[in-house]
């Protein structure tokens, strides 16, 4: 077959990885880190706008390195070829390979924030989309006097107290190796990245495996949501993450 897969770029190395290893022609296409930060709206209409591109009389689906996304993908509609998508809630379930092995870890680690070299190489403040992140626009992340130069002192002391914090939930990070990485210096960035916060450090095995899959098929029902032409994207909250819906002629 051949596929056209369009995928966030946190997945980089392993979505190339996986496109060398696959028996299908895979042509890849990224886009910039942090579409779920500027809002589901945006996020849907970049999404939209790049399966637009797709030349449906090259390919025979389109593959989507993403999860639901804070409901980022609800309402995408398959173009007239199919949409092919993992059912994970986000990019941490592509990651360790199943959705049934990230909720145990979900559900036995409180408090962990996860890197990968992904996360770690496409930066954080330098990305194209930071400038209208939902985080950017309300203040989240800037310094004191930041805020104060926009708000004023009295409203900057309350948002820098409420907002500004946005790690005050975490513990503890959890490096995911995935097996490509070049050298140890994505691991070492994470557990300095922990010891300056006073949190504990965890390297956790990543599985190539559902990313494999996705670019491989075929694709199961517990694991891919495959919407055909005609039907668009929905959440659905239960363990299936996201169903199909028709789209209303």
């Amino acid at each position: 077959m051949r596929l056209k897969l369009i995928s966030c770029e946190i997945f980089y190395r392993e979505m190339c990885a996986a496109a060398a290893r696959s028996r299908n022609v895979v042509d890849v296409e990224f886009l910039p880190k942090g579409l779920h930060d500027i809002g589901c709206e945006k996020m849907l209409a970049r999404l939209e706008e790049a399966v637009g591109r797709v030349d449906a009389a090259k390919y025979e689906a389109v593959l989507l390195g993403y999860g639901l996304c804070n409901n980022g993908l609800a309402g995408l509609r398959a173009p007239s070829i199919p949409l092919v998508i993992p059912r994970a809630h986000d990019c941490i379930t592509l990651f360790f390979g199943s959705k049934e092995r990230y909720q145990h870890y979900f559900d036995t680690h409180g408090g962990v924030y996860f890197e990968t070299t992904g996360w770690l190489e496409r930066g954080v403040d330098g990305s194209e989309l930071h400038q209208i992140s939902i985080q950017k626009i309300q203040g989240i992340g800037q310094t004191f006097e930041e805020l104060v130069a926009r708000y004023g002192e009295e409203n900057a002391r309350y948002l820098y107290e409420q907002l500004g914090d946005m790690t005050r939930n975490y513990k503890q990070i959890t490096y995911i190796e995935m097996g490509l990485e070049p050298d140890g210096r994505f691991e070492e960035e994470a557990r300095r990245m922990a010891a300056e916060r006073g949190w504990a450090f965890e390297k956790a095995p990543g599985d190539m495996g559902l990313i494999q899959r996705l670019l491989d098929g075929p694709w199961d029902e517990p694991e891919f949501l495959v919407v055909p032409p005609g039907w668009r994207v929905a959440a659905d909250y239960s363990d299936q993450i996201m169903t199909r819906e028709e789209v209303p002629s």
